[in-house]
């Protein structure tokens, strides 16, 4: 059965990825980008490929998704995969489903700074970035490096995103597993208090003890600088190509200093404001 770490992009994933990989998977607590391989992102490419191609690639990957997940489940393994997709159908094709959801963990961020690192990653305008947020029909998709200069009419795989508000509502409401939906701000604030929380959560699933000693290690060794400076050093695959210089783009960017106070302009701000309000307001983000 599958648990999911889920987020809108660049809400902080990579970091709770990076915390429970190295709790999870490591003798001592001590991070290396090896164990991110344990909680890999979700695909579907390699069943959607053998599907009737004459149908539109969003029909022939979403229904996919389920027989995906039930090859995955067929050793009645517990394991952790990674998702930006919402909790959705597409043509009556489930993203997932109780059958082969065990629990969920969502990590939900003020869009006042997600825009501003959606901005970097993918090389756009503050005003092209607010309509990535507020597009209800949002669709991303995993290019290659070498496909960044052609255009790509049959991607692989994707993840419907929907816009900030669908995306955090459609996985707040889920009802057919447990959930822990955790805000990135108490994350910054208070990494092992929140850390502790995922832990036990987890504990209804998993047989986990909580080490004091090891946690503190897994926080000392996934701090943004130590994140920052081996992507620098090792260089992280996850992180996105320019599409200017074909050099890879910091994945780990501002970390703390992403604050919109400081980088957003007030009519960008404005306008989230009036698009999101409800749910900002909800997770008293204003």
């Amino acid at each position: 059965m599958i648990i999911w770490i889920a987020s809108y992009p660049k809400s902080g994933n990579t970091w709770i990825r990076a915390l429970l990989s190295s709790y999870l998977f490591s003798d001592d607590g001590n991070f290396n980008f090896e164990l991110l391989k344990n909680i890999e992102q979700f695909s579907s490419k390699n069943i959607s490929l053998k599907l009737n191609k004459d149908v539109g690639y969003q029909m022939r990957i979403s229904k996919s998704w389920i027989p995906s997940q039930e090859l995955i489940n067929r050793d009645k393994k517990i394991r952790f995969f990674k998702t930006h997709n919402a909790i959705c159908s597409i043509n009556g094709n489930k993203f997932t489903d109780e059958f082969n959801t065990l629990a969920a963990i969502y990590l939900v961020r003020d869009p006042r700074n997600i825009i501003t690192s959606l901005a970097n990653h993918y090389e756009l305008s503050l005003e092209e970035t607010f309509s990535f947020l507020t597009n209800k029909k949002k669709i991303i998709f995993p290019i290659k490096a070498e496909d960044k200069k052609k255009d790509i009419n049959e991607p692989e795989d994707f993840n419907f995103l929907g816009d900030w508000s669908s995306h955090y509502l459609s996985w707040k409401n889920i009802n057919f597993c447990p959930i822990k939906i955790i805000k990135y701000e108490d994350l910054l604030i208070d990494s092992e208090k929140v850390f502790v929380s995922i832990l036990t959560f987890l504990k209804k699933f998993l047989e986990i003890k909580l080490d004091e000693k090891k946690i503190k290690n897994v926080l000392r060794a996934t701090t943004f600088k130590n994140l920052s400076q081996m992507e620098k050093s090792e260089g992280f695959v996850e992180s996105a190509t320019s599409k200017k210089t074909m050099k890879k783009i910091n994945f780990f960017n501002l970390g703390k200093k992403n604050n919109w106070k400081n980088l957003l302009d007030p009519k960008i701000e404005k306008k989230i404001i009036e698009v999101f309000s409800k749910e900002m307001k909800e997770l008293r983000y204003i």
